[in-house]
Order: structure tokens, then C-alpha cells, then sequence
């Protein structure tokens, strides 16, 4: 089982008496080392049910799980392979009932919680309801509740969040729904509060294993407490140098807090990496050198020096841009890397992207931007697959909920908390609620009316949308919908300018006309479904397949294109060339201007988020399997202005080789194109002098 790990590797896989600390270094083959226990475990004699292994994305829990499965076969379908929220999910659903939560209770996306907000804080302004969403999000990650948060908030606007929080608690218990933080926080109080749950989580779990630990927040620290007990029986697979998600609650904390609450834990190094090349570690070990350490650790390399890192100096963005892109042209004309996959140009922040999309497009090269937002995810064609999601299930309450609400139908909180209330106590999903018979007798008569005249409406859609066959009737179906529900008034209303409603209204059309393509059989259905060409399908048909479209997110990958991301969106992923732009002061390390003072209250401790940044530098240099080029702008663009700017300090502390550092692609790229050329021409010139009579005596050759 442990073939072909190196002896770091092997010490981790074999360690199963207690707790387990595995520093894995960028590249270190940390998912190989879990896959590998896991297989360990099971071959030590215990069962595959009851080990867990909890990463942070369900991509790495789908790689993790394939893996497993190459390597121990079936027995890899009865290990819990998932991320930290579904474990969640599947403690709620069996226990939630210990905390008054029904088993089919709904989980509120993003968008979900933001819409319960501007209706709890009265504000029809998204932005500020997602502030109070980022700042409520931050308390439940610290394990607090509203009233605790009320009781220490330091200023007013914190005291108005916390009020604004228990409005959105109360809303949450009454469409019995729990947010994503939720799906950690309830789990814990289920474990701490109640003996009875606790001791049956911990009897079911014979081994955890822990990706990417230093992304925990405080509350996944405590819940994994309690999941392992005293015996802690846990493998944390970590890395302090990756810690860069300290604005989304994770603590390097949990890592100082091991060694303090296990004293027995066994701290293994992985230090061995088998992604880059030598100067490329070398110039990440030298930017995280002064980071203070936890765990010392150094990380090396067997695939050779390598091409040495360069640096980029360009006049400004669009000159940083084409520089990027000249590179990217010269590297695919001298290289054995010539797919436009093996490219990734890495950022700060996503505004950086545009300027680097207009260049790739001029030189019409494909490329994606990796975290950009998906056209399903979008808001407005939620809210549409929100209506066909409860035309094809009625006892979905989050379609239900978006769709009574979305656009307003005069049915208010009120009425909606007591169908809630009403909907637990009789074991309901809210649909089947409104029309039971007993409804009468808890809610008063006109709110009724409101209601059944909704559910009479969904009823009808539904009938409608199953008889509504080929593309010419479905769109007519869509755009009569639409009027009836009045949508496109909706999105106005909604939004400060007309022309970002009508931009989100474009959108609504063309989902439509794609919806009624597939109706009249005119496209292969996105989602992998076997119908022909030609063949008419029902509007509700086509609605049944949408759900499979979030797949089409995994195919991103295969994509033959050059990826533009940010550095957060880049860790776990590697590529052959890397280019890490924009390395100025002020955008790597990131620093607000000084007049936007709001933010110093926000950032306590300056020095921790410098360390952050640099930690961030990093993860970019390790996402580098053979070039890096790291690049700066002598001006950039601030406001409408064009302001001196200075390379990022970041690039003094790779100290990297003076007489190599800089580097011009367009020269190159010219060098290489004119040496291109000689070979032709003398290559022509050979073939000609081949054809010419030669006097006797000569050959070819010795001409």
C-alpha cells in the first residue's frame, strides 16, 4: 500500500494510535499521503464507515474520493469522503430534530440569505445587506449568536447588525432553513449540548482525516473536538505557510492550539516537493522566510534548477498585459508545453482580469476567468430555476420560498413564519401547508387567500408546462409567464440603474430562448441527456434537466484554454508557466488608500495581514510546475489618473539572481521568430542548391 511514498510520506500513512499533525508543503503529495491512511486504516481493520475525510470544496472531495477508489476499490463508497458543510448536513438531517429542525429542512444559498436580510433590515439595497451578511457570517464562524454579538459589538453599526441578525434568526427558524454557517454551528451546539447525540458521532467515527487544516475557523476547530473526543484519533493535514482565508474566519490558532490541547500529537513534515523546480522553491522559501513559523520547514526539490524566475518591468497595465501575452507566445514557440492549459496568469484582486482579457482576445487567444460567476448562478435565472424547481417538486420550501417572495405577491414575513410554524408542527412541506384544512385555524382568512391563490397558480404552471411542447410554445409560455408574474418590473424596481436591469433582463431572455431551444429539440441538452435532435420536448422535461447544468462547472478543467485567476481562486491547482502580475506595493501586499480609514478598525493587527499577503505570494510562486515570471507596473491607474508605483517588496525578498531577474518577452519572441526565419531561408537555400546542376565531380554536400 505505501509504494512509491518517500519516507515522510510513509511515516504519516502508518502513524494510528492518537493524534497526527502532518505539515504537507505545497506540492508534498498531502492527498496522496490521506488517500493512502485511509487505505491504511482499513487494511489495520477499521471499518470503512467509520472513517471520515473532510476537505474544504466538493471538487477536492470528488478527487479525494476518486483516488480512494483507484486505490482500494469498493470499500472507498463506504468511507465519508466530504467537505466540512455536508458533513454537516448529514448530522442535521438525522439530529436536527433535536434542535426543533424538521429533516427536510432547506439550506439557503447566498442570494437566499441576502434577500431575508434586506427584508429583515428593511433596505432594498443589496450591498448593505451583504455587509450585514459578511459581519453575521463572521459571528456564527466565531460560535456567536445574536444576543452574545449584541453584547460586545463595538460601535452602533455592529449593535443595528446584531438586532438585524436575531430578525434573521427568528425568519430562518420560522422557513425552517439554516444558512451555510449554520451547517457547522448547529452541529457543534448538537455536540457540546446534548450527550446522547455526542456519544453516538463519536462511537461512528473510528479515524477523521483533515484537508487543508489551516483553513479551519474556530467553530470547525470545536466541532472536530467533539467529533474525536478524548481518544483523538484524528490525522490534521495542513499547511501554515497556506494560511490566506484569515478574512473568512480561518485562524492559524487551531494549529497552535494542537500541540496545547493534544500533548501526545505526532507532528510529521512533508518537505519533499513534486510540483516545481528548484529555483522556483528557492525564491518561495525566501519569500516566506520572514514569516514567523510554527512548524519550521523548508521545502526542496528533485526535478532540477530549472529556468530561473523572471522578472517583468512594464510602463503600465496594457504594457504589463502585452508583455504577459508576448510571453505566453514565446514560451508555446520554445517549449514542450504548447497547450494553452499549461498558461495561468495570476492576480490580487479580480478587477486586474479586464485588462489582461482584452490583450488575450486581440491576440485571439482562448482563455477563461476562473471564479467568475456562472450564467446559472447568476441571481434572475436563480430565481426563475427556483419557480420550475417547485413546478417539478412542490416539497422543495427554498424553491417555495424564493418564489413566493420573488416577485412580491403581497404574502409577507408574517403570514410566511406562521405557515413555517404551522408547516413543523404537522410535518408539512410548505406547499402541501397552505392547503391543509386545519390552516384556518391559525392564520386569518384573507392571508389564506393570498396563499391558495399562489399554490393554485404554481398547480396551473406546472399543468401548463407539462403539456407545453416544442421550442415556438414554450417561448410563448416563458414570456406569458413572465408578464403574469410581472418579472421585468421586478428587476427595474430592483436595481439603481436602468442599465444594469437591463442587463439582468437580457440575461432572463436569453435563458428563455435556451430553455425553448431544447423544447423543440434544436440543441443537444447541455446536461447529458440522450435526447435526438429533432425530438420535442415538454417545457417541464427540459426544466427537470437543469439541475445537472451545476455539472457543467467540473468540465471547466478539460478546457483547452489559458486561465486568468486570482491567487485565493488558485490554490490547490498548478500549471507549467505561471505569471504572477501586478506586483506592485499596494496591490501585493494589498493596502487600502490611507483617506479610506474605515478599514483600520477592520484590520487590528497590520503586521498579521502583512503575513497574510505574504503567505498569498506564496501560494502563487508554488502554483508553478516549470516558469515563473513575476511582473510590475512602473505607473498604474488610480481613479483617472495615472500614479507612480513601486515594485512589490515581495520581489526584493525572493532574491533572485540580479543578472537574470529582468526579462523582455516581446525581444525574446522577436529573437526567436528571426532565428525561425534564418532556418527557413537557409533551409530554402539548401533545398535550391540541391536542385542546381552541380559541375562534375562536386556533390551536393561538398558544395
Amino acid at each position: 500500500m505505501s509504494s512509491g511514498l518517500n519516507i515522510s510520506q510513509q511515516e504519516a500513512v502508518n502513524y494510528m494510535h492518537g493524534p497526527c499533525l502532518v505539515l504537507a508543503g505545497a506540492g508534498s503529495g498531502k492527498t496522496r499521503v490521506i488517500t493512502h491512511k485511509i487505505a491504511r486504516l482499513i487494511q489495520a481493520g477499521v471499518e470503512p464507515a467509520r472513517i471520515a475525510a473532510i476537505t474544504f470544496t466538493n471538487k477536492a472531495a470528488a478527487e479525494m474520493r476518486e483516488r480512494a477508489r483507484g486505490l482500494i476499490g469498493k470499500d472507498a463508497g463506504k468511507v465519508l469522503i466530504c467537505t466540512f458543510h455536508a458533513l454537516g448536513v448529514r448530522m442535521m438531517r438525522q439530529d436536527g430534530q433535536t434542535l426543533g429542525l424538521k429533516a427536510q429542512f432547506s439550506i439557503l444559498d447566498s442570494d437566499d440569505v441576502v434577500r431575508i436580510l434586506k427584508d429583515a433590515g428593511g433596505t432594498t439595497d443589496a450591498a448593505t445587506a451583504r455587509t450585514w451578511q459578511w459581519t453575521i457570517s463572521k459571528w456564527k464562524n466565531m460560535g456567536l449568536n445574536a444576543a452574545q454579538a449584541e453584547a460586545q459589538a463595538q460601535d452602533d453599526n455592529e449593535r443595528i447588525t446584531a438586532r438585524i441578525m436575531a430578525r434573521y434568526e427568528e425568519r430562518l427558524t420560522a422557513y425552517q432553513s439554516v444558512d451555510f454557517d449554520d451547517l457547522i454551528g448547529m452541529p457543534l451546539k448538537l455536540m457540546r449540548d446534548h450527550e446522547d447525540v455526542r456519544a453516538k458521532w463519536q462511537k461512528a467515527m473510528g479515524h477523521m482525516l483533515v484537508d487543508e487544516y489551516q483553513d479551519t475557523n474556530a467553530t470547525q476547530y470545536e466541532l472536530l473536538k467533539w467529533m474525536v473526543g478524548e481518544r483523538g484519533r484524528f490525522t490534521a493535514v495542513g499547511d501554515d505557510d497556506q494560511s490566506i482565508y484569515g478574512w473568512r474566519g480561518a485562524t492559524l490558532d487551531n494549529l497552535r492550539k494542537l500541540p496545547v490541547d493534544y500533548p501526545s500529537l505526532k507532528v510529521i513534515k512533508l518537505e519533499q516537493n513534486y510540483r516545481s523546480t528548484s529555483a522556483i522553491l528557492r525564491a518561495a522559501n525566501n519569500v516566506i522566510g520572514p514569516n514567523p513559523k510554527l512548524f519550521p520547514k523548508t521545502l526542496f526539490s528533485e526535478l532540477g534548477e530549472g529556468e530561473p524566475v523572471r522578472v517583468v518591468d512594464a510602463d503600465n497595465e496594457q504594457h504589463e498585459a502585452e508583455r504577459a501575452v508576448a510571453r505566453i507566445q514565446s514560451l508555446r514557440e520554445n517549449s514542450t508545453h504548447k497547450e494553452w492549459r499549461d498558461f495561468a496568469i495570476l492576480y490580487r484582486a479580480n478587477h486586474q482580469a479586464r485588462v489582461f482579457e482584452q490583450a488575450l482576445r486581440r491576440a485571439q487567444i482562448p482563455y477563461k476567468v476562473s471564479g467568475g460567476t456562472s450564467f446559472f448562478d447568476r441571481a434572475e435565472i436563480r430565481d426563475l430555476c427556483g419557480w420550475f424547481r417547485l413546478w417539478i417538486n412542490n416539497d422543495d420550501d427554498p424553491a417555495f420560498l424564493r418564489a413566493v417572495t420573488t416577485p412580491k405577491r403581497g404574502i409577507g414575513h408574517t403570514t410566511l413564519a406562521s405557515l413555517g410554524v404551522f408547516a413543523t408542527q404537522y410535518k408539512l412541506s410548505l406547499f402541501e401547508a397552505l392547503f391543509s384544512s386545519s390552516l384556518p385555524s391559525v392564520m386569518p382568512k384573507r392571508a389564506i387567500e393570498s396563499l391558495h391563490e399562489f399554490g393554485r397558480y404554481i398547480n396551473d404552471l406546472e399543468y401548463r408546462a407539462r403539456h407545453c411542447m416544442g421550442a415556438q410554445n414554450a417561448r410563448a409560455f416563458l414570456d406569458d409567464w413572465l408578464k403574469e408574474i410581472e418579472y421585468e418590473k421586478h428587476l427595474y424596481d430592483g436595481e439603481d440603474s436602468e442599465q444594469a436591469a437591463a442587463s439582468r433582463w437580457g440575461n432572463v431572455m436569453e435563458f428563455c430562448d435556451w430553455m425553448a431551444q431544447r423544447c423543440g429539440g434544436q440543441l443537444q441538452d447541455d446536461a447529458g441527456s440522450d435526447n435526438v435532435p429533432g425530438e420535442q420536448r415538454s417545457l417541464l422535461e427540459v426544466a427537470q434537466t437543469i439541475s445537472l447544468i451545476s455539472t457543467l462547472s467540473e468540465r471547466e478543467q478539460d478546457q483547452n484554454v489559458v486561465t486568468l485567476s486570482t491567487l485565493h481562486a488558485s490554490k490547490g491547482l498548478e500549471w507549467p508557466h505561471v505569471m504572477l502580475i501586478g506586483c506592485n506595493e499596494g496591490l501585493l501586499p494589498f493596502k487600502l488608500d490611507d483617506d479610506e480609514g474605515r478599514q483600520q478598525k477592520v484590520e487590528e493587527n497590520t503586521l498579521e495581514r502583512l503575513q497574510e499577503e505574504r503567505r498569498l505570494m506564496y501560494v502563487g510562486i508554488t502554483r508553478a510546475q516549470r516558469s515563473l515570471a513575476v511582473s510590475w507596473t512602473k505607473k498604474r491607474k488610480k481613479g483617472r489618473e495615472m500614479v507612480a508605483a513601486r515594485p512589490s517588496r515581495f520581489i526584493t525578498e525572493m532574491a533572485l539572481d540580479k543578472t537574470t531577474a529582468k526579462e523582455d518577452p516581446r525581444e525574446k519572441l522577436k529573437a526567436l521568430r528571426a532565428e525561425f526565419a534564418k532556418r527557413a531561408a537557409d533551409t530554402a537555400a539548401a533545398a535550391a542548391a540541391a536542385d542546381t546542376p552541380q559541375p562534375t565531380g562536386t556533390t551536393p554536400a561538398s558544395t
